[in-house]
């Protein structure tokens, strides 16, 4: 029988989202279920609605819930439809909000999702299995727009080198998979011994989250999920990579009525709000056990807040 996939963090996001008062916890990126396993177990009073852009997540969630199947709702969804989701179910009160961001394992360990470098499969990285892939930009994208990509998703500092590779690559024939892609970037930056990451890492990053929109789709996410809570309620968000962690701590930040004038504007004109009160300091990162345990939990951030006040 195959181990019981743990999910990242998981008793610090039990430990902060479990004492909320009983009512409805939002997992918008419910994945292979294990957040929301621990935390249905763990509070009694919570119902569970769960949302995931790919449809093989569903499944395995459902699989994974079904001794709480009478807590839990599934639907499959971007985060970003959160508004929409509780629209449809009546605008219910909600305890906690929980986002896991980036890829699921189920994703990173199937080669023909194409999301990992280390296994050769298509050149996909779609988590909701519709629209261009990432194939689709590597091959028709303008050398430019390859440079912007890298630069700005993948914080590349070698993105025009990168770049000028994956069109000079495509010129001779398509690039089709992973291992071919892995291998022009190795190829254009150097694929010695003496790197720290493998030097694919962050081109594969950056085509993942231009495909997906996972950036805009997480500045369309936390403020609408603030606005969505009960009073005391909390939004626990899991972030990898510093893109990701910047947008969800200014967003909180802002929320929690931090003013976002420009630095040189004389005074506050932005009237900030106060919906929010944060409740980690510093983002909470894995300990050194949950490492060695699980090597892909060593970039993950926690951050969480409180929702104060009336609802809006």
């Amino acid at each position: 029988m195959a181990a019981v996939h743990v999910p990242v963090l998981r008793d610090r996001v039990v430990a902060w989202l479990a004492p909320t008062a009983p009512g409805l916890l939002v997992d918008v990126t419910v994945g292979l279920g294990g957040h929301a396993a621990a935390l249905l177990e763990a509070a009694p009073g919570l119902r569970l609605v769960g949302l995931d852009r790919d449809p093989e997540a569903i499944e395995h969630a459902r699989q994974r819930l079904q001794p709480f199947s009478d807590r839990v709702r599934l639907i499959q969804g971007a985060f970003a439809d959160l508004p929409a989701v509780l629209h449809s179910l009546g605008s219910p009160p909600v305890a906690a909000v929980l986002a896991d961001l980036g890829c699921s394992s189920l994703q990173l360990d199937s080669p023909e999702r194409g999301f990992s470098f280390s296994r050769s499969g298509p050149l996909d990285m779609r988590m909701s299995l519709a629209g261009p892939t990432a194939g689709d930009l590597v091959n028709e994208a303008a050398e430019d727009e390859l440079v912007r990509v890298l630069r700005e998703y993948g914080d590349e500092r070698r993105a025009r080198r990168v770049a000028r590779a994956i069109v000079d690559a495509r010129r001779r024939r398509p690039i089709r998979t992973t291992d071919e892609l892995a291998h022009v970037v190795a190829g254009a930056v150097g694929g010695g011994g003496g790197h720290r990451i493998h030097p694919a890492t962050r081109t594969f990053q950056a085509l993942r989250i231009a495909v997906n929109d996972e950036l805009g789709q997480l500045e369309r996410l936390v403020g609408p999920a603030v606005r969505a809570l009960q009073p005391e309620g909390r939004i626990a968000v899991i972030s990898f990579h510093s893109l990701e962690d910047r947008i969800v701590k200014h967003s909180l930040r802002r929320l929690a009525g931090g003013c976002v004038c420009p630095p040189e504007a004389p005074a506050c004109t932005c009237r900030p709000e106060r919906l929010i009160e944060i409740l980690t300091r510093r983002a909470e990162r894995p300990a050194a056990d949950e490492i060695a345990a699980n090597p892909r939990a060593r970039s993950a951030r926690l951050r969480v807040a409180r929702r104060i006040g009336a609802e809006t």
